[in-house]
């Protein structure tokens, strides 16, 4: 796991309060790490602020799995400074 992966992963284990050590690429979101309809809009958030990008409302929607986050984050460039 890279650097930015790993940051990714501890991003979702605060967001949704488990610890990173139980996260893995195929841990989905809602069912296995007990995230609800807040913590994935919570965390839809942080990614955007913490590595400055957006997200559609249908992209988030597409993250099920961690896997899923670490795959889009990989192909997806930071928004350009306003």
């Amino acid at each position: 796991m890279n650097d930015q992966q790993q940051r990714i992963v501890t991003l979702i284990a605060e967001q949704l309060a488990v610890p990173a050590t139980t996260i893995s690429s195929t841990s989905r979101l809602v069912e296995d790490l007990g995230a609800d309809s807040l913590d994935l809009v919570e965390l839809t958030m942080a990614l955007e602020e913490r590595f400055a990008l957006e997200l559609t409302d249908d992209q988030a929607d597409q993250l099920v799995t961690v896997g899923d986050v670490l795959r889009f984050m990989d192909h997806t460039e930071p928004r350009s400074p306003a």
